[in-house]
């Protein structure tokens, strides 16, 4: 009931605005979340710090300045997911080098596309479906909150997203192993369970990763492609895509993984604002045995 309020009465007609009053009101935003909650702030400035320490605190809060204002037009712009149109997606999200999956259409091979949580990756679902010849599936954590889990489970999918739950991606995958389709993972989200993680350096740190994308790559011999998302300017976006290999299963244990997140490392290292540092990626120990 009470779900129902808060989106018809508020997120609803937040995201029947026009771009340009989302962005005032996201410039408020910024005000309250940074200035006045800090809001996260000591993970986000922690995150900072041990990422790079060979910056000044003077670097650092600017960074995290930056870090908010675009986290701010984040949380907007996925608002404004529940009412956009194809047309205002095709102009605020380009979609570069989709040659790379349209040869592996082409080819009859299937693929894993990887990439963080970077840019605007709401705004990659929506748009992303139009430039596939694939089948396209993204997994997802489903929500506590069964009104809001549908509501995003709709949004994301409403031009042609699939989306599974985690618990369900192996039974897909090996369901799907006849057709053609692209299986979306987020490669930067902290395991649960650390002692069944990949352990490897990420932004000069010891971190747990998760392990699918190279598993069901292997499993099922996909091919792999990185999404390089970035931001051009204050609402507008692109998604550069690369090739990571063809032959997975030529790759020693780990090694694939390790190259995924490399990939992300670098698009972080080169701007750091865009990356989601309010996560706490580091919550977890290795384990000593």
């Amino acid at each position: 009931m009470m779900s129902g309020i808060l989106y018809w009465l508020v997120l609803k007609p937040i995201s029947m605005l026009p771009y340009r009053g989302l962005y005032i009101l996201s410039d408020v935003f910024y005000l309250v979340f940074y200035h006045v909650l800090g809001y996260r702030k000591k993970v986000v400035r922690g995150n900072l710090t041990r990422s790079f320490p060979e910056k000044t605190t003077a670097e650092i809060i600017s960074i995290e300045k930056d870090f908010y204002r675009h986290f701010c037009d984040l949380v907007l712009e996925s608002l404004k997911n529940f009412s956009a149109h194809p047309h205002q997606l095709a102009a605020r999200f380009e979609h570069h080098n989709t040659e790379v999956l349209d040869n592996l259409h082409a080819e009859g091979r299937s693929a894993i596309l990887a990439g963080g949580h970077y840019g605007n990756w709401e705004m990659w679902a929506l748009s992303a479906p139009a430039h596939f010849r694939h089948r396209l599936m993204g997994i997802y954590k489903r929500l506590s909150n069964s009104y809001f889990d549908e509501k995003m489970r709709s949004t994301r999918g409403k031009f042609g997203l699939e989306l599974v739950s985690t618990k369900e991606t192996a039974e897909w995958l090996k369901a799907h192993q006849e057709n053609l389709f692209v299986a979306v993972f987020a490669i930067d989200q902290s395991p649960s369970n650390p002692r069944k993680a990949h352990w490897i350096s990420f932004l000069g740190q010891e971190t747990a990763c998760l392990f699918g994308a190279e598993k069901y790559a292997k499993e099922f011999n996909l091919a792999i492609v990185f999404g390089h998302l970035r931001k051009v300017s204050r609402g507008k976006y692109a998604i550069d895509y690369e090739l990571v290999t063809k032959e997975p299963l030529s790759y020693d244990h780990g090694k694939l993984t390790e190259k995924m997140s490399a990939l992300l490392e670098e698009d972080i290292r080169r701007e750091p604002r865009y990356w989601l540092w309010t996560h706490k990626r580091w919550k977890h120990k290795r384990p000593s045995d």
